[in-house]
């Protein structure tokens, strides 16, 4: 299973970026799907989840009723949906997919990462 992730970039506080995770190489309906996020020095945090199952989702406190995680199943994407953007939602993006329905929020649940995308966030 391979993940693409895109979409980050620079925004003022109080705006808005949608994130995208394109999964390819299995069946994305038996994947769940997750966003991660590390700034220099911070260990690697869990964001959002969206469960293989019922597309359930789940949220860090950070990040609740700011970010919205979803996923298209006309072309195999996750999308995390960020608004109301903080200074200290800069970091490097991260999604990742595993078969769990519901993988812990610990980033070694998860087995297939794809590679980091920058959100910087100014005040």
């Amino acid at each position: 299973v391979q993940l693409q992730a895109s979409g980050g970039g620079l925004a003022q506080a109080g705006g808005s970026l949608r994130l995208s995770c394109v999964v390819s190489g299995g069946h994305f309906s038996l994947y769940s799907v997750g966003w991660f996020r590390q700034s220099p020095g911070k260990e690697r945090e869990f964001v959002a989840r969206i469960s293989r199952i019922q597309g359930r989702t789940y949220y860090a406190d950070s990040v609740n009723g700011r970010f919205t995680i979803s996923k298209n199943y006309a072309t195999n994407t996750a999308n995390l949906q960020m608004n109301n953007l903080k200074p200290e939602d800069t970091a490097v993006y991260y999604c990742a997919a595993d078969r769990d329905p519901f993988p812990s929020t610990a980033p070694t649940a998860w087995h297939y990462w794809g590679q980091g995308t920058q959100v910087t966030v100014s005040s």
